[in-house]
């Protein structure tokens, strides 16, 4: 699932915390709540994937898509 689909169905603190955020390892809560929202039961398909160090990224596609809103930009993907 993509961001385009999962970003409205997060809370507004997730939404938050990701843009203030955007390129950091997501932290135990906003990775539980995109769950939430996904179908997807391990969260390897929506944009994100573990990093060597055991912590939550997500992809350069999606903190791309973050930051563009974040600007005030329609994000173009």
């Amino acid at each position: 699932m993509n961001i385009e689909t999962w970003w409205p169905k997060v809370t507004a603190d997730s939404r938050e915390w990701l843009l203030d955020h955007a390129g950091e390892p997501v932290e135990p809560s906003v990775r539980a709540d995109i769950l939430s929202v996904t179908t997807v039961a391990d969260g390897s398909t929506w944009d994100g994937s573990g990093s060597e160090e055991g912590e939550f990224e997500l992809t350069d596609r999606t903190v791309d898509w973050i930051e563009a809103v974040a600007n005030g930009e329609t994000p173009i993907f």
